[in-house]
């Protein structure tokens, strides 16, 4: 790999970006990384260079080099000082045949606890997943929804997990984990429909999109069986109005509906992004599912991290609706 590819890759993960982007700007390429979902930019670099790089990743995440112009997903492994990291690549061309990439970094596990601003928080989501049920996950894109999920998951030694993405995003050897492909009629929801003869204790689910997979989750969690899941909501009250918009009934969410967390990375004043959760229990959700955007205790939260110098009264105010 060229040195300079290199050199990005090191950036990009000291400062645990969650994505790298290849975007064209006129005659040449914009570098961005996505840090706790802001981008900034990196470098400015010539077409040539970047053209070079996205075809030689393109070629060892077996993508097809020949084709510019319509979207291809890629993925592939990375070794960093003997780390091991899983790469997703994304490509596609304008309209004047400028290829661009993104590149979302997923991170060997960790110990999330301890990348937490309130340990008490993520022991909270710990002891949900001992119960079961349907506990589902809300934030922006890049703010480490799945490394939560599969953290939890791990922690759950005796149970057999199964895991349903599209793409897998982490590999974990001891998790069943099964792609979606689409184009082999491998959706979410005939997956989820196998899945279900296998008798998993755990469901990971990457995301509930339609009412078809929203329905089956419901029905999964009416089973037994504890599933952890991925919503696109801006808050914890509007995961609610989002289930309910993918035909799931008040009914069925107060019977299932054990958990929902909404997450979000925020950069400190220690030069690194910490987690911080916003939590509410399903009964929770039923009383209050439209009176505000993000809870009281998240705003309490957020005035202890100024106060204790964990982050800025600025970043404080631009995390103050999630």
């Amino acid at each position: 790999m060229d040195q300079r590819l290199t050199q990005v890759f090191k950036d990009a993960i000291s400062l645990k970006a969650s994505d790298i982007s290849f975007l064209p700007a006129g005659d040449s390429y914009q570098v961005k990384f996505c840090v706790a979902g802001i981008f900034q930019k990196y470098q400015v670099m010539d077409a040539s260079t970047i053209s070079q790089w996205i075809s030689f990743l393109k070629y060892q995440a077996e993508m097809a080099l020949s084709e510019k112009r319509r979207p291809q997903l890629g993925a592939l492994r990375y070794e960093l000082e003997q780390k091991q990291y899983f790469l997703r690549l994304s490509t596609v061309g304008d309209f004047l045949n400028r290829e661009s990439l993104v590149i979302r970094i997923i991170y060997p596990s960790q110990k999330i606890a301890q990348g937490c601003f309130f340990a008490e928080q993520w022991d909270r989501l710990n002891q949900a997943c001992h119960k079961r049920g349907l506990i589902l996950f809300a934030g922006p894109m890049g703010n480490g929804k799945t490394t939560t999920m599969y953290s939890l998951a791990k922690n759950l030694t005796e149970k057999q997990v199964m895991c349903i993405e599209d793409p897998i995003e982490i590999y974990e050897p001891d998790f069943l984990q099964i792609q979606v492909n689409d184009k082999a009629e491998m959706t979410y929801a005939a997956l989820l429909k196998v899945a279900l003869r296998h008798h998993p204790d755990v469901f990971i689910i990457g995301e509930i999109r339609d009412n078809q997979t929203a329905k089956i989750a419901i029905n999964a969690a009416l089973s037994g069986h504890l599933v952890l899941s991925t919503v696109h909501a801006a808050s914890c009250y509007g995961v609610w109005q989002r289930m309910e918009n993918l035909g799931i009934s008040a009914f069925e969410l107060r019977q299932t509906l054990q958990l929902v967390s909404y997450q979000r990375l925020i950069p400190t004043t220690m030069n690194k992004s910490m987690l911080l959760f916003d939590i509410l229990t399903g009964d929770e959700m039923a009383e209050k599912k439209a009176c505000q955007q993000m809870t009281r205790k998240w705003g309490e939260h957020l005035d202890i991290c100024v106060k204790n110098g964990w982050i800025t009264p600025k970043n404080r105010q631009n995390f103050a609706e999630g």
